[in-house]
């Protein structure tokens, strides 16, 4: 059923970030309802808006890691492409910084 999808375990551990997100921003939504503020972002957002405009900056952040990747050995003269882990802790800690200061 999957096959077409390329299953790393990054990918996999990525899916399932989101997912584990989305449980538990629907729990504390339940548990505590939220209200706009203004924070970092240029307009009063909600925690859903923030974590789906955090969610979408982490997806760019990756894509434009696997997209200059290749050009990254030419760079800066490394012998492998950089892991993909790279991308993903970057992209984590731009996710946490707009979930909380955003």
């Amino acid at each position: 059923m999957f096959e077409w999808m390329a299953w790393t375990l990054p990918v996999a551990v990525f899916f399932s970030g989101i997912v584990l997100l989305l449980v538990g921003m629907t729990v504390w939504e339940l548990k505590s309802p939220t209200t706009l503020r203004k924070g970092l972002l240029p307009i009063a957002t909600t925690r859903g808006d923030r974590l789906f405009i955090g969610l979408l900056a982490a997806a760019y952040v990756n894509l434009l890691f696997v997209a200059l990747s290749e050009k990254m050995v030419g760079w800066f003269g490394l012998e492998q492409e950089p892991s993909v882990w790279i991308s993903f802790v970057v992209s984590i800690g731009l996710l946490a910084l707009i979930l909380r200061k955003g």
